[in-house]
């Protein structure tokens, strides 16, 4: 990719800690959408022109129901594949849990260990990694 990953990017994923436990959406088991019914995190695709860091914390909002500050996502990456996403991380105390509010999109939530997911062969294959690296770089 050539062009600005802060203006030319297909969406955004949250690895969300709480209490050091992996926020995780079953994805919906139908026909026609990528991963169906395997694990993923909490996240989509851009809307407009909105910025990364908006478009991971409307994602968070609509499919969570927590809102969450900006400076409470600690940490970021660009990855261009297989499409142009954003991923954040934030760990959050283990009573925000409580405020968890699930959208309409996927089988439901649940918390898990996140060294689990990333080596759970349910979870979407290069979300695996990319978990790892954001809880190290939280240092928990």
């Amino acid at each position: 990719m050539t062009g600005d990953p802060e203006r030319e990017f297909d969406g955004a994923k949250t690895i969300l800690l709480l209490g050091g436990r992996l926020a995780v959406i079953r994805r919906d088991d139908i026909e026609g959408i990528a991963y169906p019914g395997l694990l993923d995190l909490p996240g989509g695709g851009r809307e407009g022109d909105e910025s990364p860091v908006a478009c991971a914390l409307r994602e968070l909002q609509e499919e969570l129901g927590l809102r969450l500050r900006p400076d409470e996502l600690a940490w970021r990456r660009f990855y261009s594949i297989p499409i142009r996403a954003w991923f954040f991380a934030a760990a959050l105390p283990a009573p925000r849990a409580a405020e968890v509010r699930f959208g309409n999109e996927g089988q439901g939530w649940f918390l898990m260990p996140p060294e689990d997911f990333a080596a759970s062969e349910e979870a979407v294959p290069h979300f695996r990694p990319r978990v790892l690296e954001g809880v190290a770089a939280l240092g928990i």
